[in-house]
Order: C-alpha cells, then structure tokens, then sequence
C-alpha cells in the first residue's frame, strides 16, 4: 500500500548534547518497520530521474520496491550490482543534489529518503547471520594494478575483480580505505563499516599491498613492468592548502588533513593513543565545505569549549551538505559568516593566542558562479583561541606526477584524465577520483573508478586482439 506522507520518516539520532561528546554514529539508522513504511513512500516512476543523479547507476526504484515488500538482502543485492560500497555510499553521499534531487516526490513535498534506504538495506546484509559469501569470480588470466585504496581505487578494483582479474590495490598508508578512514569521522562513518566493505572485496580475491608508496616503493612504469597490464590512478587528493597568512607556522595551526587524520585513523582521542593531538580550549576552523564541518565537530567532541568556523561568504554559498550545517548547529558549533582570517597571533613560546579577521561583504560573481567575497572597511576583530584549522582545499600529491614520465596533469597538479574512461595521457594508465578532479565527492570517484575499469578491460582485451 503506498505511503503518501509529503514527509521522509525521520531518521533517530543521538541527542545533540550527547553526541558532541562521543564519536558513536550520530544517525542510528532505520527501524525494518521505518524502512518499509519510507519505502512506501516510492512512486516508482517508469521514467527513473533518480538514477539519472546516481555516478554508480544504483536501479533504485528496484531496490525501494525489494525493501517495500521486506526482501531486505534482495534490496542489498540489487545495490551491488552497481555499488561496491553502499554502506559507505548510503551514509556520506549528498544525496539531496543527486538522487534525491530528481525524485518526483520532492515537487510536492520531502523526496524519499534514498541515501536512508540504501543505508538500511546495506547494513542489514552486512549484519544478516545467513549473509553467504559469493563465489570467487572465474579467473580471465589477466593482471591489473590500482594505486589507492580510496573510494575510486576500492570501485575500480571491485569491477575489475568481479571480470575475473587479478587486481592488487597498492596503499601507502597503513589501512586500506583513504578519505574513508583518515578524513571522515567515526560518528558519520564507522570505521568497522569500511573494514566490512574491505573485505568484501578481498573476499572477491583483491589484494592489498599497504605501506606501499607508489612513486617511491615503486614507480608506475615498474608495475608494468612487474607484469601489470593496466593501472588505475586513485591516489587522492592529500595536499593540504593553506592561506599564506602570517602566524601560520605557530604551533596549534593544524591543516584539516593532519587534524582528521590524526584523530579518525590514529584514534589519538583514545587515552592510550600513540599519536598526540592537541586538546583546545578555543579552535577556530577556516572554510565551508564538509570537511570543515568534520573538522569543528571533531574538535568539539575531544575537549574544546569553544568552536568558531570562519567562513568568507553567506551560510547560503557555503558547499558543505545541509545536514552536516545543521547538526554541527545543533551540537553547539558557532558560525561566523562572511569573515575571513588576516594573520594568526602567537606569544612568545610560539603558540597560537588569537586569530585577527575581516568582515566580508560579497560582490560580483567570481568564476565558480558564487558573489566574490571582498574585505569590508575597517571591520577588522579579534577571536582569541590557541588552535586554528585550515579546511579550504587540497589537492594531489606531486609524488606521482613527478616519477611517471609522459603522465599530463594540469596546473593544479591533478592528472588530466578522459572523464568518460579515465584514460590518460600514457599508454595503459587510466586515473580516476581526487587525483583528476581534486577535492571532490565519494560517489563521483566512485564513478570515475567504475568507468575506469570497464576501459581498462576494454583496453586488456584491445591488446590481446592487437
């Protein structure tokens, strides 16, 4: 029977005043009975809009309708057919400028809950008693190679291996899963969510080298010489940006990069932590996309009294997803819109003590389409704090552009890629994700990962033939 609610069913969450203290999921997760009843909600349109805003082609009116009728692991397998990692995907896509975007429902009222379904069913698999482990795929003889175990590298590798490759994913850190692990926090992504979508994947017979410094362990052209028939690029996007403002080098600047990852993949909240991180009274966070927002909503939960986020436009123009605004809202962090940082106070142990910023006003468009924000007149003022966040951007490590001759990139420093196939400049290397867009989505790089290993099975098979 459908549900003709203009409204999603709401999602549980922990207390407000609860969460910003622990790093326990923030969104507990449908109920079968929540789930079934949102399900509902799908009009199952026979043109699909919804599919058309999903990088991964997910069939979702086909995985709705399996959840409607209660065929939770049916809902699951649909979702991999496409998806190598819903889990992930139904927890930190933004869903509401993709799928839900196009949802029919949305016209009158709250689209269905997509990304919450997704979730639902993904987890349900994962935890199901009777989940059985699908049989390894048929061997086709052939070796390919995935620089990365972020969420492009993690897709390619997974397409590749249900084509029956041999794929080994090469890592430079000590745990597979990139961004996932190092740069998304715990309370929005569960780390043991990540391991299980990892293991998915070895259990289809990819192998991961960790500790393994494509550019340095070894260098592209070695792989291939290695006996790899093709690579994929998916290395990421791990250069921190930052301002060029005075009082940048004073100790308690941190780059987000280094401040997440510290605390999401070394645990350095934990009191047996092996890798420090500062406890603030006062932080501020400089920007306004999402990991802005992990930045300020992680130093609040190890210890700072005082949170403030600076950003140089309106809380409209900021790119971080409605839901990350308003929970870190919710969880005490304070806005300060339109102001920007000018240089960074420290004493005399060097030690950050204030952060001197401007007032912003927005003027003409700038080349990203948004009003260009410029310093008003003395409007200057002083935010005292003893740590300060830099989260406005990153871009690739020059690593591998560096020690693989005949590879283009752009001034950007990011690997200039055909954006339908991922090939790229060199003859059998293909790239994908952060490293060819920059600072981007999960999802689009799980989308670029997908394209990439269609191509480069195109490509093994092209040379075979040749």
């Amino acid at each position: 029977m459908p549900n003709l609610s203009p409204k999603k069913v709401p999602m549980p969450e922990q207390d407000p005043n609860v969460r910003n203290k622990n790093f326990g999921e923030v969104a507990l997760g449908y109920t079968e009975k929540m789930a079934v009843e949102e399900a509902q909600r799908c009009l199952h349109c026979k043109t699909t809009p919804c599919v058309s805003g999903c990088p991964v082609n997910v069939q979702i009116p086909d995985f709705i309708a399996r959840i409607a009728a209660g065929d939770f692991l049916g809902a699951a397998d649909k979702i991999r057919e496409t998806s190598a990692l819903p889990a992930v995907c139904g927890r930190v896509c933004p869903q509401e400028t993709q799928c839900e975007s196009k949802c029919v429902r949305g016209i009158k009222g709250e689209p269905v809950a997509i990304g919450r379904l997704e979730r639902f069913a993904a987890d349900y698999a994962m935890n199901a008693a009777s989940a059985e482990t699908s049989s390894l795929p048929e061997k086709n003889g052939h070796r390919c190679a995935v620089v990365g175990a972020g969420p492009s590298g993690l897709t390619c590798a997974g397409d590749l291996a249900r084509m029956g490759y041999d794929v080994t994913v090469f890592e430079a850190f000590h745990t597979a899963g990139g961004v996932l692990v190092y740069g998304i926090p715990e309370f929005r992504l569960p780390k043991a969510i990540v391991e299980k979508e990892i293991d998915s994947l070895k259990a289809l017979g990819v192998r991961f080298e960790l500790n393994y410094i494509v550019g340095r362990t070894s260098t592209v052209d070695e792989l291939f010489e290695e006996g790899y028939e093709a690579v994929f690029i998916g290395s990421g996007a791990g250069l921190p940006s930052f301002m060029h403002i005075p009082g940048e080098n004073l100790n308690g600047v941190y780059s987000a990069n280094e401040f997440l990852t510290r605390i999401n993949l070394m645990k350095a909240y934990l009191p047996d932590a092996k890798t420090p991180v500062m406890v603030p009274k006062t932080a501020v966070i400089v920007g306004g996309g999402n990991v802005a927002m992990d930045a300020a909503r992680c130093a609040k939960r190890i210890g700072a009294e005082t949170v403030y986020v600076l950003y140089r436009r309106g809380e409209e123009e900021m790119p971080a997803r409605l839901e990350e605004i308003h929970h870190a809202k919710e969880e005490g962090i304070v806005f300060k819109f339109l102001s920007a940082p000018t240089a960074i106070r420290g004493d005399e142990n060097g030690s950050v003590t204030a952060v001197e910023c401007v007032e912003m006003e927005l003027g003409e468009p700038d080349a990203s389409g948004r009003r260009r924000p410029k310093p008003k007149e003395n409007s200057s003022f002083l935010l005292e704090a003893d740590c300060v966040i830099m989260a406005i951007g990153t871009s690739p490590n020059p690593l591998i552009r560096t020690t693989t001759p005949d590879l283009e990139t752009n001034r950007h420093g990011c690997i200039v890629a055909d954006e339908a196939t991922g090939a790229t400049s060199k003859a059998g290397v293909f790239a994908g994700g952060d490293a060819v867009t920059g600072a981007a989505t999960v999802i689009l790089a799980m989308g670029a990962g997908k394209a990439a290993a269609k191509a480069m099975d195109e490509y093994v098979k092209g040379r075979g033939r040749s």
